[in-house]
């Protein structure tokens, strides 16, 4: 027997409509209407002051406010951006509080799949909803909507600015794809900073190296950039026991070969040295390389070759460099050239 269940609760129905101070005052709705579209008009002034602060105020310029510094240009930028996304904000809520249709609609319940006649009369709704929005009558908030929206994006679009140079092959041949290594300079301990003499450096040994005159650059972010490129690694083998090619004789001295500490993979330092294997194993992803023939791959996601820097001895028996390495130091990226990598064979 089936029995009619009683809601828990009464259907309370719909309570009077309440008509807002714009629903029956038209100088109300106007002045609103006013109201919102000097609110959206003013996007675009503080779109341009944005702009403005941008290119005009130096980085350097401060401001004091309540007796504390603060950098003008970051302070006025979020300043105009921060204002110029309130408007619109504002804008909107003024919009749908003032002018948009406020009549309430109840919707019955009904199953997951939807009849023909829902989907009409889910168009027929939309169509309602445009209606009551006031856009058609009242174009300008449309249109000056669509304008702030799209205003405000020119902000976030010139910050992009600020993420860095355009990589262009001259700035990359620059910057990332040179180190301070060059012809003369010694090879110094990473942490003592004493040089590092031929005859100081017995088979089997392995010694993290940097370049001689690295301390005397200014602490901080120069100094640690410096660093992080030019850290070499610096291993003797027997003679006997490596393959030296015939475009690297005179890379190293006596089986005294240096190579990037920086992995190819992802740039993690590399110092895990197999005295027996002559491979050098990267600690993050277990790339391996063998320094006994090149510094080619022989495991692990490492797709390139350790770049090898050519060194030499000067006249007192102190390890120098011969150039700076001869291709780019550290993990790939996209504009990279790859074709001077050496490869297993390569002579």
């Amino acid at each position: 027997m089936n029995e009619e269940k009683t809601p828990p609760v009464a259907d309370p129905g719909l309570e009077e409509h309440e008509h807002r101070y714009t629903d029956v005052d038209p100088a109300a709705a106007d002045r609103a209407y006013r109201q919102i579209v000097g609110m959206l008009a003013s996007v675009p002034v503080f779109v341009l002051a944005f702009l403005f602060v941008y290119f005009g105020v130096p980085k350097e310029a401060e401001l004091v406010l309540f007796g504390a510094n603060f950098k003008m240009q970051t302070t006025l930028l979020g300043l105009t951006g921060g204002l110029a996304t309130l408007m619109i904000g504002v804008a909107a809520i003024a919009w749908a509080r003032s002018l948009m249709s406020d009549e309430e609609i109840v919707g019955e319940r009904h199953g997951a799949p939807s009849s023909p006649e829902a989907r009409e009369r889910v168009l027929a709704d939309l169509e309602t909803g445009i209606e009551a929005s006031g856009i058609r009558r009242r174009k300008l908030l449309g249109t000056g909507m669509a304008g702030a929206l799209g205003l405000i994006a020119v902000p976030a679009l010139v910050s992009l600015a600020d993420l860095g140079p355009w990589p262009t092959a001259e700035l990359r041949s620059k910057t990332i794809e040179k180190t301070i290594w060059a012809e003369g300079v010694r090879l110094v301990n990473d942490v003592t900073y004493i040089p590092l003499k031929a005859a100081d450096i017995v088979v089997g040994q392995l010694v993290n190296a940097v370049p001689e005159g690295l301390p005397k650059i200014e602490d901080g972010a120069e100094f640690q950039q410096a660093k992080a490129k030019a850290a070499i690694i610096v291993v003797r083998m027997d003679p006997n026991s490596i393959k030296i090619p015939d475009s690297r004789k005179d890379w190293q001295v006596d089986g005294i070969l240096s190579y990037s500490k920086i992995c190819t993979h992802v740039g993690c330092p590399i110092s895990l040295w197999e005295q027996q294997t002559h491979h050098l194993l990267c600690p993050c992803h277990q790339s391996t390389f063998d320094l006994a023939n090149s510094g080619v791959v022989v495991f692990g996601p490492a797709a390139r070759s350790l770049p090898q820097l050519p060194i030499t001895t000067d006249s007192e028996g102190y390890l120098v460099a011969r150039s700076d390495f001869t291709v780019p130091v550290g993990p790939s990226y996209f504009e990279r050239d790859s074709s001077k990598d050496f490869k297993e064979g390569d002579r």
